[in-house]
């Protein structure tokens, strides 16, 4: 662990922006340690802590400005390779946009301390089409409170230097294996289980747009329900005349409202029509 140490002492400033980066560009290294090393070097007066800062800002910034680009230019194709790892990718998108819809830009002030929040809240902004300006100026402010709020914590203890960098990343490695077994153990099989029935059930029924579009110039009973979220009509603003409006998050509170005297079509979101096999 010493020489780790002593090399991140003599490289730091470059090794802590490009591990940074990495991170934030999707790569599953995780930063915090880093940050913490770096912190608690900084309390030895080998690393200056505002330029550990400024590095940390100016990588974790360029990531998320690619990101937010990407969300921007192909929302739905980023999105879904950005949750693909995951079991329910739709959710994940969908959590995403909760939060940010909840919480406003205030959310990307503590994304970075959120697991898998941190890693599409860029590209779902961009997707949604927040001024880019805004989204820099609040990502930034962001990423300075988390680096920061690392980096302190590493520099409060420098005097413990080695055993704080060896528990940073045996916590690291600790944090990560005991989230995946609780993800394992009380969700995974049960989610798993769930989604598959859910996307066989819509694979058994489909209609296509030029269908649809036939029963309704004839005039024929059906009830359209749109379950696009919310967010998702703010860069594309339309829906088809006569649809009822309900989230896929308000469905069993408002299953009530769908006429049961006709037929139902389901308007869902791109992502979960892609995901279907």
């Amino acid at each position: 662990m010493a020489d780790v140490l002593s090399s991140l002492a003599r490289y730091g400033y470059v090794v802590v922006p490009i591990w940074v980066f990495a991170e934030q560009m999707g790569l599953p290294i995780p930063a915090v340690p880093i940050l913490l090393a770096a912190g608690a070097i900084a309390g030895t007066g080998h690393m200056d802590l505002f330029v550990v800062t400024a590095l940390t800002l100016g990588a974790a910034l360029s990531a998320d400005l690619f990101w937010y680009r990407m969300g921007s230019a192909d929302g739905t194709g980023t999105l879904g390779k950005l949750c693909r790892v995951c079991l329910e990718p739709d959710s994940c998108v969908q959590r995403a946009k909760n939060f940010l819809q909840k919480h406003g830009l205030r959310s990307l002030l503590v994304s970075k301390f959120v697991p898998g929040l941190n890693a599409i809240a860029a590209p779902v902004a961009g997707t949604i089409r927040v001024p880019w300006w805004q989204f820099a100026a609040v990502d930034a402010l962001g990423i300075i409170l988390w680096a920061t709020t690392f980096e302190l914590l590493g520099f409060a203890f420098s005097n413990q230097l080695a055993r704080i960098a060896g528990l940073a990343w045996r916590l690291g490695v600790l944090v990560t294996a005991v989230f995946s077994i609780a993800i394992l153990v009380f969700h995974v099989a049960g989610k798993h289980y769930r989604r598959q029935r859910f996307l066989r059930d819509v694979a058994m029924a489909r209609i296509t747009p030029a269908e649809l579009k036939k029963k309704l110039d004839r005039n024929e009973a059906v009830t359209i329900v749109d379950l696009r979220h919310s967010l998702d009509f703010l860069p594309e603003p339309y829906t088809i005349p006569g649809a009822i409006r309900i989230s896929m998050e308000e469905l069993d509170k408002k299953n009530g409202e769908i006429p049961r005297d006709r037929d139902m079509v389901l308007y869902v979101p791109v992502r979960m029509r892609q995901a279907v096999p």
